[in-house]
């Protein structure tokens, strides 16, 4: 057997095993429709409190809460801004507009950021403190980015959920925006990666161990926060929301699915705005470890680069081998391009997709070796939770 056969083989056995045994990931069937089953109306609708931190959001924090006063929810729904020192009058144009809303808006003046914790996480801890604080403690708690648009319906329809299956974590993966070049060549790819690696469905899955969340709309039941620790046993992640999601799937079921109606207002109209976002955690998933890097490196190359290449330069029977794994790849890219609204094309471009990917996991590590490794919005978070 000819190295190249090995190589095309070996491709092949990693996508026949990602198809078949990887929790049908590619499917992109773990949703949150508008048509799932709702709370009788005459039913005790629990409490809930959505805290937002916001660190330079002037632009987008407008909508935000304007989405999220506008909740069609029967139960006490209530609102706290955690203003996390910014420069752009983030905080005086939250308490102008909340001085607008119909919902209870209480706007926080976040502390200075202490030793040991990054600052989304200490925004979110101080939201929760002054949470606790009020006359009647809510039942839960929606962790949420400043920049996430909410339907009417939404917060009813996560708390149906979370009362429906008893999880204590209820996530959506939001829309992401997908309008520029850049968006539509990179952001489904991004959303397909994630998906791999944590299978939403095994993250459905009460007795499996991955534990996973996404971090711009989560729904945590306060007393199984509480029971765990609080968000302090969290105050030095870099990836937030999936710390978040191994600490809670201890205390009970967690859920994660994608939304195409809880969208994020976020925009990337360049390559290089989608590089930042990417390498500002790829490093830290990869727990800061060069070994694990170097792994990643031959595996990605082995994944997505090797059976192009061979299927175009090597002889039979290597390159049908490596033909019919670039076609497994292919596949298994659609649905979520479907999801996504854009071109099937952009299937055949999954391998230049993947090297560009992982030039961005690369130059996150580059980033952590020079001390900015997380930086986000003029903080480099790796460096805040190390002091």
């Amino acid at each position: 057997m000819t190295p190249s056969l090995i190589i095309a083989s070996l491709a092949l056995g990693i996508w026949i095993y990602l198809v078949l045994f990887r929790g049908g990931f590619w499917l992109a069937c773990e949703r949150a429709t508008q048509d799932q089953p709702m709370m009788p109306i005459a039913d005790d609708w629990p409490s809930v409190v959505a805290v937002i931190p916001a660190r330079n959001e002037a632009l987008a924090l407008p909508r935000t809460l304007a989405s999220l006063s506008a909740q069609d929810y029967l139960g006490r729904f209530s609102i706290v801004v955690v203003d996390d020192d910014s420069s752009d009058g983030t905080g005086a144009m939250a308490r102008a507009l909340a001085a607008t809303l119909d919902r209870k808006v209480a706007v926080l003046r976040g502390e200075a950021l202490p030793p040991g914790w990054t600052g989304k996480v200490f925004a979110m801890h101080q939201g929760i403190a002054h949470a606790e604080k009020m006359q009647n403690l809510s039942d839960y708690v929606l962790l949420t980015d400043a920049d996430i648009e909410y339907p009417p319906d939404a917060v009813a329809r996560l708390v149906a959920r979370a009362k429906t299956s008893s999880t204590v974590l209820t996530s959506l993966m939001v829309r992401l925006n997908c309008e520029s070049l850049a968006e539509r060549a990179l952001i489904p790819a991004f959303v397909f990666f994630f998906q791999m690696l944590y299978p939403f469905a095994w993250v459905n899955q009460r007795d499996a161990k991955t534990a996973a969340a996404a971090g711009g709309c989560m729904l945590v039941e306060r007393r199984a926060l509480a029971r765990a620790g609080g968000i302090a046993k969290i105050r030095a992640a870099l990836i937030d929301d999936c710390a978040l999601a191994r600490l809670l799937k201890a205390e009970g079921p967690i859920w994660l699915g994608l939304s195409d109606d809880v969208r994020s207002l976020r925009t990337y109209p360049r390559f290089d705005d989608i590089r930042r976002m990417v390498a500002r955690s790829a490093y830290a998933e990869l727990d800061c470890s060069s070994v694990l890097l170097i792994a990643t490196v031959a595996g990605m190359v082995l994944t997505y680069l090797a059976a192009p290449i061979l299927a175009i330069f090597a002889p039979f029977p290597a390159n049908a081998v490596a033909a019919l794994a670039w076609a497994l790849m292919t596949l298994t890219f659609l649905p979520i391009l479907r999801f996504y609204r854009v071109s099937p094309l952009w299937a055949a471009a999954l391998p230049l997709i993947a090297a560009a990917y992982l030039a961005f996991t690369l130059d996150s590590a580059y980033q952590h070796w020079r001390g900015r490794g997380g930086a986000w919005k003029g903080r480099s978070q790796a460096l805040a939770a190390k002091r």
